[in-house]
């Protein structure tokens, strides 16, 4: 008898073959992601090639060409207007923070703020000390996040990668798309990954194309309100909150209270007219503009993204909030087009059985 079985040899095998490929997919996870931004960037430009190769009436590769061209003039118009007022408000800010950390951390500021909005000597005192009791938590706090981030400045180089990478997708997507077929020779399976693949290229397209329309949206009321009310630094917290958009629930929230913080710390008065225009602006921005451009949505239950996003913190930081939505969303597919598959083979199965002839029946002795 043999150790184990042809079956069970079978199963460690695959088990095996999984775990390879995870411990190689780790690996190389950061070129993953970018092959991850490359083919999200594609998606976002598609629709702009598309149009673009209609209206030209020439090959695909010039139809990409123009619309790169077309991008980077914007990118340079952006750069030459609200670039620099962005860039300006952006140095001044992370210059003043860490002297606004130490006032902070020392209780000093308490006394500044309370000059300024009428406290008295008692409460700028309970104030003083209470950031003095907490200094080393907001420190350490402060530490770990500027670390967080230090972790992905040397990945920006990477970034470049990610245009040009997009060309190919943009060029070769369906030819992509067929090899991985041609791998299959199962018609029904074929079909099975068809679905998939359809479906993830709907899905993909109106995620990232939604995101960046949002990202826009807030940008643009942002810039207006906190301009109009003379915040400190309007330009700088109005870009960083266009970018923080991408970042589903939680980024809206970190934005808020950088921009509440920034105002307070730095002596604004008129901290609670922003307060309610945050509020105000995430109803309007999650009830109407999400569902408008995201159509029908993703059909993800609010308690799985929320979950979804700490779970990709979490385990990626950044960048795992970032991508945590669109890798739900792309399991739910998977899940959905594997039940109607199973379902497909079920009853095809059933009308075999039914048209299969009875068996004969054992003749009498």
């Amino acid at each position: 008898m043999a150790l184990i079985d042809k079956k069970t040899a079978h199963v460690l095998f695959t088990v095996l073959v999984f775990a390879v490929v995870l411990a190689l997919a780790y690996a190389a996870r950061k070129m993953l992601i970018i092959f991850l931004f490359a083919m999200l960037f594609a998606y976002l430009l598609e629709p702009a090639v598309s149009r673009m190769q209609s209206w030209m009436r020439k090959s695909r590769i010039q139809a990409i060409a123009a619309v790169y061209l077309v991008l980077v003039l914007l990118m340079m118009l952006f750069l030459l207007t609200a670039g620099p007022r962005i860039v300006q408000e952006g140095q001044k800010l992370s210059q003043s923070l860490p002297a606004l950390s130490e006032r902070i951390g020392s209780g000093q500021i308490a006394y500044q703020i309370g000059q300024r909005r009428g406290w008295s000597q008692e409460t700028s005192a309970r104030v003083q000390q209470f950031l003095v009791a907490h200094r080393a938590e907001v420190l350490s706090r402060v530490q770990a996040y500027a670390a967080q981030i230090a972790r992905y400045v040397p990945s920006l180089g990477w970034i470049v990668l990610v245009p040009i990478l997009a060309i190919f997708f943009l060029k070769d997507k369906s030819e992509f798309a067929n090899a991985a077929l041609e791998l299959i020779d199962s018609r029904g399976e074929q079909k099975f990954l068809r679905g998939i693949m359809n479906d993830l290229d709907v899905m993909l397209a109106k995620y990232i194309r939604a995101q960046l329309l949002l990202a826009i949206f807030a940008w643009i009321a942002y810039t207006i309100f906190l301009g109009i009310m003379r915040v400190p630094y309007a330009f700088a917290l109005s870009a960083l909150a266009g970018v923080m958009e991408f970042i589903p629930f939680v980024g809206p929230l970190i934005t808020a209270v950088l921009i509440l913080t920034v105002s307070f710390f730095n002596g604004y008065p008129h901290w609670l007219p922003i307060l309610i225009f945050i509020v105000l602006w995430r109803g309007v921005q999650d009830y109407v503009n999400a569902p408008y451009v995201m159509g029908e949505g993703l059909e993800l239950h609010p308690l799985a993204t929320i979950f979804g996003i700490l779970v990709g913190g979490e385990v990626a930081g950044v960048m795992g909030m970032f991508l945590s939505i669109p890798i739900l969303a792309a399991l739910r597919i998977i899940w959905h087009n594997w039940r109607l598959h199973q379902r497909v083979k079920d009853q095809v199965n059933q009308g075999i059985d039914e048209l299969a002839p009875p068996e004969p029946k054992p003749a009498l002795r």
